[in-house]
């Protein structure tokens, strides 16, 4: 049984053969310029559920608001993954 309190349960869920899995990833706006910093964070997401049968299904973003100077803004990420048959 996944242990719900582990931070990273929602990427070994979809071991379980689960038809859909959430993830959320936080993308952490560049302090200079314009773009997110870790956009390879998201992208190595949405491979791994790819790698275990999934397809991205939707996407939704709301913004995390800043956590203070030097920190940039702060992006969530939702996204919906749907189990390929």
């Amino acid at each position: 049984m996944p242990n719900y309190a582990d931070a990273s349960t929602f990427s070994h869920a979809s071991g379980e053969n689960l038809d859909y899995v959430v993830l959320q990833v936080t993308l952490k706006e560049k302090f200079f310029g314009t773009g997110s910093g870790n956009l390879t964070e998201l992208e190595a997401a949405i491979n791994a559920q790819a790698a275990k049968g999934y397809r991205l299904h939707t996407i939704t973003t709301s913004n995390g608001g800043s956590k203070g100077f030097g920190g940039g803004d702060r992006i969530q990420a939702t996204m919906v993954f749907e189990r390929i048959r």
